[in-house]
């Protein structure tokens, strides 16, 4: 295995397809890019799959390509963590749609030759999670020990047994939800129109100009990024506190710290991501509805699945509260799946799931080990 090209870091594939997409088109070809960590079992029984969230990466573990930052999952996947190559194989793809090598509004159509732009198909969770099933063919994973997600990842990682109930033994789902509330789409929207509305975006066609609608996304960054926290996280981290500043300023610059703060995630994210793919990857993400999937119930999603599940959430997660993750857990009870649920405290709102939380990694790490 350990010359084998397809297994390592910064990989891809460019698979025959086609990938048919729930908006009734045809894919084909699919490129995807991934990454895998560790040695696969010679029964294949040790693959975790790492689904990331919506302005997420293959790099959950290596250093970013663009950033040079590490990877964003560096506190739950390593040595000695409870993802650990040297129990398992490890693969974390970028998802359909994104803009990091696997097919989407960013890469080239090969019928023009040109970026697909808006002519790329409308894509959903669901979508996503069948092209990362053609790759663990490609990888020669049959079944996974465990699929592993949080936020866009967690709807992931519950999308794959429902659509895959015989390919799956564990699914870890982490402040996440089984549907988007209509605040979650009025937050995308609010987002996606702030895009539209630069005049820079072209209805899409801004590939060959070199000048990307940076404006518009920061924007979207920046409204996106309040959902990630809570109020009591910033009123901790900035409170009113002046940036830079004995007074205020009495105009319209970057008077308290967190303006600041916003303008710079604003800023740093635009260098990394595709302004197209943000619209395509929160379209996804609002018409995620499992339910609607399963006749309009949600524990059909996993009649047919023998997974075991483990759901967490944070007590100041107000994006995907404590509440969505309960109804997910009374839906597994009413199908009679296996399921365990905690909550977890944390100042830090939705994005503790991604920071440093030994509770978390505890609860992890317990769970997956006991996946037989």
């Amino acid at each position: 295995m350990e010359h084998d090209a397809r297994y390592g870091l910064s990989r891809s594939i460019t698979l025959p397809g086609p990938l048919r997409l729930d908006g009734g088109n045809l894919l084909s070809p699919v490129d995807i890019a991934y990454e895998t960590y560790g040695t696969l079992d010679a029964d294949g029984g040790n693959a975790v799959l790492i689904c990331h969230a919506l302005t997420g990466d293959q790099h959950v573990a290596s250093d970013h390509p663009i950033t040079g930052k590490p990877g964003w999952w560096t506190r739950m996947v390593g040595e000695g963590k409870p993802i650990d190559p040297a129990r398992h194989f490890v693969i974390c793809a970028n998802v359909l749609g994104s803009c990091m090598g696997s097919s989407g509004p960013a890469s080239i159509n090969p019928a023009t030759g040109r970026p697909w732009g808006m002519t790329f198909p409308v894509i959903t969770i669901r979508d996503m999670v069948r092209a990362q099933a053609m790759l663990l063919d490609h990888l020669g994973v049959g079944v996974l020990r465990a699929v592993v997600g949080g936020s866009m990842g967690g709807m992931q990682a519950l999308s794959w047994p429902a659509t895959f109930p015989e390919r799956v033994r564990a699914a870890v789902v982490i402040a996440s939800t089984a549907r988007h509330t209509a605040q979650n789409i009025a937050f995308h929207e609010v987002g996606r129109q702030a895009v539209m509305a630069d005049p820079r975006w072209h209805g899409g066609d801004y590939y060959a100009s070199g000048e990307p609608p940076t404006a518009g996304l920061a924007v979207a960054r920046m409204a996106a990024h309040i959902t990630y926290l809570s109020e009591a996280g910033l009123t901790e981290k900035f409170g009113r506190r002046l940036q830079a500043r004995e007074a205020k300023s009495f105009g319209f610059d970057a008077d308290f710290q967190v303006e600041s703060y916003l303008r710079h995630q604003g800023i740093s994210f635009v260098d990394r991501f595709d302004a197209n793919s943000y619209l395509y990857i929160t379209r996804a993400m609002d018409y995620f509805d499992l339910a609607e999937e399963h006749g309009g119930m949600l524990a059909n999603a996993f009649r047919d699945t023998a997974a075991r599940f483990c759901l967490v959430s944070f007590d100041t997660d107000w994006l995907y509260p404590t509440a969505e993750s309960r109804s997910i857990v009374h839906a597994l009870n009413a199908s009679g799946a296996a399921a365990s649920f905690v909550e977890l405290s944390s100042p830090y709102g939705h994005d503790a799931f991604l920071l440093e939380s030994p509770e978390l990694n505890r609860v992890v790490d317990g769970f997956l080990r006991s996946v037989a």
